[in-house]
């Protein structure tokens, strides 16, 4: 049984509930495991509200709970994850043309990097989601940015398009998700 977005097996979702609830944390670790369930790594309207609902808790604390954290993602993520730092260290350090380079080596439109917003931008091929943060907390290794959860530190245009290109992308897709 799946739900109608198709993007998480119920059956499976129930079976996560049954490991978790009533334990500490019960919550926190039933939305991971909701999220890994998902082939886009995400937590879909759905999925929450059925959470919810099996929880017993208001959708607006699940929801809560989903935007404090930047592990969960509301959103479809694409088959590789990079992020950007945007902290103080990081960008007196080059973050900004980082994030340059990187959305041109995407194929993507700089007017698409909003310079004081969050970037949340996944290519329309779905291989790649670009992210900022404010701060990852390396700041010694400015600047810094995170691929697919492994952290690289002094990062240069160069080393980022280099990066890019070793998982396999080639060519510009365009853009076809923002938050």
């Amino acid at each position: 049984m799946k739900d109608k977005n198709k993007d998480i097996n119920l059956h499976l979702l129930d079976e996560v509930i049954s490991v978790y609830q009533g334990k500490l944390g019960d919550l926190l670790s039933i939305m991971e495991e909701a999220q890994k369930l998902n082939p886009r790594n995400y937590l879909s309207e759905k999925v929450l509200a059925y959470i919810s609902d099996k929880l017993d808790i208001p959708l607006a604390q699940i929801y809560s709970v989903a935007t404090f954290y930047t592990f969960f993602n509301l959103k479809p993520q694409g088959d590789h994850s990079v992020i950007v730092c945007r902290g103080t260290a990081c960008h007196t350090r080059g973050s900004r043309s980082l994030l340059r380079s990187l959305a041109l080596t995407l194929g993507i439109k700089e007017e698409e990097l909003k310079e004081n917003e969050k970037i949340f931008l996944t290519t329309l091929d779905n291989k790649f989601t670009i992210r900022t943060v404010a701060c990852f907390g390396q700041c010694a290794l400015a600047p810094v940015i995170d691929i697919d959860g492994k952290i690289y530190s002094h990062m240069t245009e160069a080393k980022i398009r280099r990066l890019v290109k070793q998982i396999g992308r080639k060519g510009a897709a365009g853009v076809n998700k923002k938050h």
